[in-house]
């Protein structure tokens, strides 16, 4: 396969971040509208569906399940949410690696513009998901095409020097926290405005109570798509995509197993126990918010809120200060003592006071871990691999997704709070030991 990478004599004008900020930023708000809308979004295809076809039998198994570990009140439905998130992250843990490695060879921005085109066509799909199987279908779409985040996260490694790469590492965190803090708000918001109230009869199209956040989401892929081709210029220089292997869609655990970088190996086991926790800790918050304090939407609104602004302001500021002052594995152990100090704190929290501190911990410790973690794997990797490789790493991240929501769910509503927040402890704590054993990149 050809690459269509720029070849010409004359050097093109450095891509800037700004313009690998907004495309992130673009994409992960059309992503993240869909997550206050779980619990309704089963209501609804409840009474379209009932009990039958594709959700009949996933909740005949969910509610067996339930019942065998002998919680049927918000069991299933923690499940339902699990089940369903799993299904997008398990694609894009197949998928990731093989966009990574694809825009090692052809190029960042055309792969770029076939995922943010593939992924707002699953958007226009909800849009007219008039039953469940519908909904479903167009989340898998969404999964098949989701290796945004390793391409654009391997165009930072492209235009970044070696010594400033764990620092611009913390714009693709800023960038992330803003996107997952705006786009479920304007989830909310926009699902307040049901088209099927005034023009009931559109419901012959398919059109739902969530077909308007589908078509803000479907309008903001339009969006980042003109964007990406106006102003995303290529990264990857002739020279790297001429080294680069065939891309292949291969069994992922056997591409994470078989990397032959053992710093790599170690960084994504780091990285990957570490998404065990904090997914846990994701999964899980509201409901200890609301059985210990009471919460209800609008404080935890308010709560994840908090969470975010303070991931914000660590990866978007602090990281970038620390960076280049503190070598990125004591950024990383610094991270996850953080985050398992900030784990315990939510676990065993008495007071909502203790509880927002506890918050805080996880925003810092994560807001260290992401681009410290990230700027490793890039530096420990060759310009020719960097796609594939934070593509791994992305992957890993997206098998933490799938399988965590339901077995922290299953483990919160068994055996508590304290108990799930314990494990989540464990886990960070087990990576931070775990970087002790990686070493520090040289820059130069």
């Amino acid at each position: 396969m050809s690459s269509p990478v720029p070849t010409s004599a004359a050097p093109a004008r450095p891509l800037s971040l700004g313009v690998i900020f907004l495309t992130l930023y673009i994409d992960l708000i059309g992503f993240s509208i869909v997550f206050p809308l779980g619990p309704d979004l089963l209501r609804h295809y409840l009474a379209v569906d009932g009990q039958s076809g594709v959700l009949g039998a996933l909740l005949g198994g969910i509610d067996a399940l339930a019942r065998s570990l002998g919680n049927t009140t918000h069991l299933p439905e923690v499940l339902f949410g699990g089940v369903i998130s799993s299904v997008f992250s398990v694609l894009q843990f197949v998928f990731a690696p093989f966009w990574g490695g694809l825009s090692d060879r052809v190029g960042r921005r055309p792969v770029l513009l076939y995922t943010v085109a593939g992924t707002a066509l699953s958007y226009a799909l909800w849009a007219v998901s008039g039953s469940f199987w519908l909904f479903l279908a167009a989340r898998v779409l969404a999964g098949l095409f989701g290796g945004n985040l390793s391409v654009a996260t391997a165009a930072v490694a492209d235009v970044t020097t070696r010594a400033e790469r764990s620092k611009a590492m913390g714009l693709v965190g800023a960038a992330f926290g803003l996107g997952l803090v705006t786009g479920p708000v304007i989830g909310a918001l926009s699902a307040q405005v049901n088209l099927l109230d005034h023009h009931p009869g559109l419901a012959a199209y398919g059109v739902n109570p969530f077909t308007v956040p589908a078509l803000v989401a479907f309008a903001l892929g339009l969006v980042n798509l003109l964007w990406i081709r106006a102003r995303f210029r290529e990264t990857l220089s002739p020279a790297a995509a001429g080294r680069s292997a065939e891309p292949r869609l291969r069994n992922p655990l056997r591409a994470i197993l078989g990397l032959d970088n053992a710093a790599i190996r170690g960084a994504n086991l780091v990285g990957f126990l570490y998404q065990l926790a904090f997914v846990a800790m994701e999964a899980s918050l509201v409901f200890v918010s609301a059985e210990r304090f009471g919460y209800g939407p609008i404080q935890n609104g308010k709560l994840m809120g908090f969470l975010g602004v303070c991931s914000i302001i660590t990866q978007g500021y602090i990281v970038r200060k620390l960076v280049g002052r503190v070598p990125e594995t004591r950024l990383l152990a610094a991270g996850l003592v953080c985050s398992t100090a900030g784990l315990l704190g939510v676990g065993f929290a008495p007071t909502a006071g203790v509880l927002y501190a506890a918050v805080a911990f996880l925003a810092f410790g994560g807001g260290l871990i992401n681009p410290a973690n990230t700027g490793l794997i890039s530096l420990y990797a060759t310009p020719e691999e960097q796609g594939r490789v934070l593509g791994i790493y992305r992957s890993l991240g997206s098998l933490a997704r799938a399988v965590t929501p339901i077995c922290a769910g299953v483990l919160y509503w068994t055996a508590g709070a304290a108990a799930l927040y314990v494990v989540a402890a464990a886990l960070a704590l087990a990576a931070c030991a775990a970087t002790f054993r990686l070493p520090q990149p040289a820059k130069g």
